[in-house]
């Protein structure tokens, strides 16, 4: 059958567009997006056929891919208005209903549903009948409306000029919120009478659920209400009783507060201060949150040691003795230390200097500062800096911020209990800055001898005097410390221990602590002094004794397994069998024993874990005369490659080298330990020997190892880290060390015992280097 409706021929089959949780009647217009391949499918197949489709519903939304007998066989025949393919594949149309119809036999399945089906027009009716329903169900919608607080009033417009019953019924639909099976049942109901009653049952229902809802809503409301007038009778009556003075336990308070302060003995400014919060605080509601924050800064204040003072216990020998005891080696600083202590004791003016001590890890630089609290008998507080920041770390932030608090200065002082604790501000050269503020300037006041008297925290908002307190610094290195904050210290180079010290360090030290911490005694475990030696040599390289003291903690668990498990008899450590404890060896002592080879050379560096040597590698291959550099090297390391290069072209008739070498000979240059990044001018006269010994064809003598900045023409210049590289030579086995004449000073800095033992050669040009290192031709 074919019919003329709305100048659009309906079919008797179409494509069927099966939905989920969604009923579309006649007259309706709405938006759907298809993304179910047989939907798309069936969608394409509709707008070949004139923008025809069926629309019918599936009985359970859950079901991905509903079979026939799961589809309801009433629908909606609808015609697409618009559609738009979206960027995720689906596809948003438009649809508009058209006719109620009925599924009478699915044609096919795959791969879209296709269904023949019929059209459904009711029976005539009474009219009158009709009439009397429809008015009803128009007053009946008009307060669901009113009800519905979604609905906007103008919606009763849709609705009061509609005369075809079928049509009322489905705009009425539209607007409701209704279930699936309830939208339904009145889809598949044919007779207008029926569809009428069906929706006015409905609107009942909603209109009970909704003066429920709205009953609900307003005892609520009334709730509220009736708090808030209690909240504020409440306060009125709080404030009368404040007039006729009835609040007893604020006023409790308040005079604690006061009675606190004139007996704390506060300086002046500072009393004043607090009189003035406590003040503040009576006209303040007792829970107001500005009153928690006065409250707190009166604590603070109070808590803080204005005039607490820990006594010097400033006698020397004592002090010297505490050193000792804690600290082998380290000479220098232990003298500064007790040349501080003995001005201390003649004079009470003197401004605390600043002492920073700088060294690689695991020297015992904070260990110092807790020696030298206990030495003279003050409190002993450490501040770690790594990583900081944020400068109201250091100087607090202000009241008028949530959740503010004073700095970690200020906060350190009032845990010390004393205005005069020992201050250990630890990795003072890893401080950052970003948009918080830079940290390191915060510390300049807190650090200079002549204003940190008045220094002043955001929160405190008092000049606090630190000008008692006794400041040490620790680093690794100076180079990243601002300048303006390395003025104001006192820098100790600690390079660290010679192979003897870290074995007497190890004895009576490491080992008795690591004995007890695995608890362990003296008669279960013994640790020879080669073994030692031997764990120091070939299981750690470094210039403190961190990792030492972990391999000593590594020997003591396996022989705490061991007593655990019932062995009773001492264990015996020894040169021999320390490999079962600690596995095998992880670095070859003295590995500069190899053969000398050509182009080869030993340089000396200097590292954050202290001093280290450097094999310089030099190959020469046919080639453009390309000069290559590899290794992570830096721009400083890699400009020392071309000034050797261009010495050593410089030399062609001295050394009887190839006249255009640089021309036909490709260079690389390659420093082993890649990953490990480098720089610095100090491998200047390493990087030349290797070069004219690739070259020459002339081998480098292994056990010379040398240091120092090379010019064009070849002077040799100073360079730093002296101590550190000559204590590396010596625990690689370096027989000789070379280095600039301008650098003969500094042998002052190193160990008498380790100088003793190397050959020092003082050099002003390369050719001096040369003449030491290379070895003549067999």
């Amino acid at each position: 059958m074919v019919e003329e409706i709305d100048t659009v021929e309906i079919k008797d089959e179409l494509p069927l567009l099966v939905l989920r949780g969604l009923v579309v009647f006649p007259h309706m217009v709405i938006p759907l997006l298809v993304g179910r391949d047989k939907s798309v499918e069936a969608l394409e197949e509709a707008m070949v056929e004139e923008r025809l489709i069926m629309l019918a519903s599936q009985e359970d939304e859950t079901i991905e891919e509903p079979e026939t007998e799961e589809i309801y066989d009433m629908g909606t025949i609808a015609q697409v208005k618009q559609l738009v393919k979206l960027p995720d594949g689906t596809i948003k149309i438009l649809v508009e209903g058209l006719k109620r119809a009925k599924i009478d036999n699915f044609l096919q399945e795959e791969p879209y549903f296709k269904v023949e089906l019929q059209e459904v027009e009711p029976e005539e009716e009474d009219a009158k009948e009709l009439e009397a329903l429809m008015r009803s169900l128009v007053n009946r919608f008009e307060e669901y409306v009113k009800l519905n607080k979604k609905l906007p009033p103008e919606t009763m417009m849709t609705v009061v000029n509609v005369e075809d019953p079928g049509r009322l019924v489905d705009i009425m639909v539209s607007h409701m919120s209704l279930k699936v099976n309830k939208e339904q049942k009145i889809l598949q109901a044919i007779s207008y009478k029926k569809r009428l009653k069906q929706l006015y049952k409905l609107l009942d229902e909603e209109i009970e659920v909704l003066e429920v809802k709205d009953k609900i809503s307003s005892e609520v409301r009334d709730q509220v209400e009736k708090r808030q007038k209690e909240y504020y009778l409440k306060e009125q009556l709080k404030a009368i009783k404040k007039e006729l003075g009835q609040d007893e336990d604020i006023s409790d308070e308040i005079e604690e507060y006061r009675t606190k302060i004139e007996e704390a003995n506060l300086p002046e400014e500072v009393e004043e201060k607090a009189l003035k919060e406590v003040d503040r605080l009576t006209r303040m509601p007792p829970m107001a949150n500005e009153g928690v924050v006065v409250r707190n800064y009166l604590d603070c204040i109070l808590d803080l040691p204005w005039n607490e003072k820990s006594e010097d216990r400033l006698v020397l020998d004592e002090a010297e003795e505490i050193l000792e005891r804690d600290h082998y080696g380290l000479e220098d600083v232990k003298d500064r230390i007790l040349e501080y202590l003995a001005v201390r004791k003649l004079t009470d003016e003197m401004k605390s200097p600043i002492l920073c001590l700088v060294g690689p890890p695991g020297v015992g630089k904070t260990s110092l500062g807790k020696s030298l609290a206990e030495s003279i008998g003050r409190e002993f507080v450490r501040l770690s800096l790594g990583g900081l920041k944020d400068e109201a770390e250091i100087r607090g932030h202000r009241r008028t911020y949530v959740g503010s608090r004073p700095g970690r200065i200020i906060n350190a002082i009032r845990d010390a209990g004393t205005n005069n604790p020992l201050f250990l501000l630890d990795e003072v050269d890893k401080i950052q800055s970003d948009f918080r503020g830079d940290p390191a300037a915060a510390l300049l006041e807190v650090l200079d001898p002549e204003q940190n008297d008045t220094f002043t925290d955001h929160y405190l908002e008092l000049p606090f005097d630190l000008s008692d307190v006794i400041f040490i610094t620790t680093a690794n290195v100076t180079h990243t410390i601002p300048g303006p904050l390395q003025d104001r210290m006192e820098v100790i180079e600690i390079a660290g221990y010679t192979e003897e010290d870290k074995v007497k360090i190890a004895q009576r030290h490491l080992l008795p602590k690591q004995i007890e911490n695995h608890g362990l005694s003296e008669d279960q475990i013994n640790v020879s002094k080669n073994a030692i030696r031997k764990l120091i040599r070939n299981y750690t390289r470094e210039s403190g004794v961190r990792n030492l003291e972990r391999k000593l903690a590594s020997v003591c668990r396996k022989v705490a397994k061991e007593v655990v498990k019932g062995k009773e008899r001492l264990s015996r450590v020894t040169v021999k069998n320390v490999d079962n404890y600690l596995g095998i060896e992880e670095f070859n002592y003295g590995e500069v024993d190899e053969e000398s080879q050509v182009g080869v050379s030993t340089g000396l560096a200097w590292t954050k874990s202290g001093g280290d040597i450097l094999k310089i590698e030099v190959s020469v291959v046919p080639g453009k005369g390309k000069l290559l550099l590899t290794g992570k090297l830096g721009d400083v390391m890699k400009e020392s490659g071309q000034a050797a290069l261009s010495y050593a072209r410089s030399k062609i008739e001295e050394f009887d080298l190839e006249e255009n070498f640089h021309e036909n000979y490709d260079i690389h240059i390659h420093v082993p330990k890649g990953a490990i990044p480098k720089d610095g001018p100090s491998a200047g006269i390493t990087i030349t020997t290797a070069i004219i010994s690739a070259l020459s064809g002339r081998r480098v003598n292994s056990k010379v190892a040398m240091t120092g900045e090379i010019t064009l023409r070849g002077r040799v210049l100073p360079v730093g880290g002296i101590e550190s590289k000559v204590l590396a030579a010596h625990r690689a086995g370096i027989e000789t060390v070379i280095m600039s004449k301008e650098n003969e000073k500094h042998l002052d800095e190193v160990p008498d015992n380790i100088e003793r033992e190397l050959e020092f050669k003082f050099v002003e040009h390369m050719d001096e280097v040369t003449e030491t290192v290379l070895l003549e031709e067999e």
